[in-house]
């Protein structure tokens, strides 16, 4: 599994949020709670069916062809209602890896 199927799934199943909860209880913003906070923004922001693709993609682990035969759609159509969402999520997650990076150097 790779770092972003890693995160999308912490997400969507509720770890991300206890764990950020757990290990930041303030109102700071580290990077873990950056990745929650980015992460709720985008995924409250999809459609209902954009959300279930992801899910059928990261949580079932489905192939665009698998959820493409489900939805009778072609699998262009899925992909095209998934990559931006990917793209976002691999944002965020460089984002908060370069801010731990210089917090660290800072330090």
């Amino acid at each position: 599994m790779n770092e972003l199927e890693f995160n999308i799934r912490l997400y969507l199943t509720g770890v991300m949020k206890s764990w950020t909860d757990r290990i930041d209880s303030t109102d700071q913003l580290t990077p873990q709670r950056f990745i929650l906070n980015a992460m709720t923004e985008l995924f409250v922001s999809l459609s209902d069916d954009d959300l279930e693709l992801i899910r059928l993609r990261y949580m079932e682990r489905l192939t665009l062809s698998e959820v493409a035969s489900r939805y009778l759609l072609n699998e262009r159509t899925i992909r095209n209602h998934t990559t931006p969402t990917v793209k976002q999520v691999k944002k965020i997650i460089k984002k908060a890896t370069e801010q731990a990076q210089h917090a660290r150097e800072a330090d």
